[in-house]
């Protein structure tokens, strides 16, 4: 029962991340951190969460029959443990290698990941403790039906996460991470009584259900195409002036401004076998977004580090034109 809920949570999760690491067009976060957000919410997350769920849950326990209790926990303890562990994942991006949020779309991916670890490994859990007949329904809903939900509810603290990195309002930066945490715990909270409603009333506490669920990864996917479109605003107006600066050539300005060409690129090395190459102009492509979001961060702060990070940047592009 192990290796195959192990293998019914393992598959869809490669699959989302294959997903959230596509959509990401025109400079892809390191691996590293994308991993380590990952673990956080496999491991660290999943176990404290079990922890203070069990520890905030006793009252429920000693006052209610373990039904009602299991319904209390699940829909008033469970959002706020679970979205504060995660978050924490975010809280240190933001601290520690703030540099690596250029967009609100980079607070969703990390928020996505973070929450894709957290779901696979609550999954096995959930599946190992199924009743055989009920093993296949239980992979379908957890899975595929439901199966971004913790992406969704970590990544609008992401949201939050992002726009203190990007903001120069000081009250955003301190209360956005807030607001972005707060309405995480409110769709998790809302999935989770509907949950336990559709099991007590029937089809009709369905409706919230999937309004939430569906209804929030519409609305995120709206703010990822209006992401991508900002991010490639950004690269078209800043290389154009790289361009004038010498920094890259013309051709480069074409391939860095074009989504399909910035795959395509590389693509063609790897298909002649040239893979020392394929990865070199994938990094210079990657380094010259970097340059344009660096670039907007320094007009937007105007503070020195912004600045030295451009200098960095605009070096490192001009010394290693492919």
């Amino acid at each position: 029962m192990l290796l195959s809920s192990t293998i019914a949570a393992f598959i869809p999760t490669i699959f989302y991340i294959a997903i959230i690491y596509w959509v990401d067009r025109y400079e892809k976060e390191p691996i590293w951190l994308l991993a380590s957000a990952f673990l956080w919410g496999a491991i660290p997350s999943i176990i404290v969460a079990l922890i203070f769920n069990g520890i905030f849950g006793v009252p429920f326990y000693w006052l209610l029959n373990e039904e009602t209790a299991n319904a209390f926990v699940a829909s008033f303890i469970a959002p706020l443990v679970e979205e504060s562990v995660k978050g924490l994942a975010l809280v240190g991006i933001l601290y520690f290698w703030r540099t690596q949020i250029d967009s609100v779309l980079d607070g969703i991916i990390y928020g996505a990941m973070v929450g894709l670890g957290f779901a696979m490994i609550e999954n096995i859990y959930y599946f190992i403790d199924a009743a055989p007949e009920e093993f296949g329904f239980l992979v379908v809903m957890r899975a595929y039906v439901f199966g971004l939900n913790h992406s969704f509810f970590t990544a609008i603290t992401g949201v939050g996460i992002a726009i203190a990195r990007l903001t120069r309002t000081t009250g955003l930066k301190v209360f956005a991470p807030v607001l972005g945490w707060m309405g995480a715990v409110f769709v998790h909270f809302v999935h989770n009584v509907s949950a336990s409603l559709s099991a007590a009333v029937g089809a009709l506490a369905c409706i919230p259900l999937f309004l939430n669920a569906w209804g929030g990864l519409l609305l995120f996917l709206v703010i990822i195409v209006w992401a991508l479109i900002q991010e490639r605003s950004w690269i078209k107006k800043y290389l154009a002036q790289e361009v004038a600066l010498e920094t890259i050539g013309a051709h480069h300005y074409d391939v860095a401004s074009s989504s399909l060409e910035r795959i395509m690129n590389p693509l063609r090395q790897l298909k002649q076998g040239n893979f020392k190459q394929f990865f070199r102009i994938h990094r210079f492509y990657d380094q010259c977004a970097k340059l344009a979001y660096a670039r907007h961060h320094a007009e937007l702060y105007a503070d020195k580090e912004s600045f030295e990070l451009v200098e960095e940047l605009r070096t490192w592009v001009r010394d290693n034109r492919v």
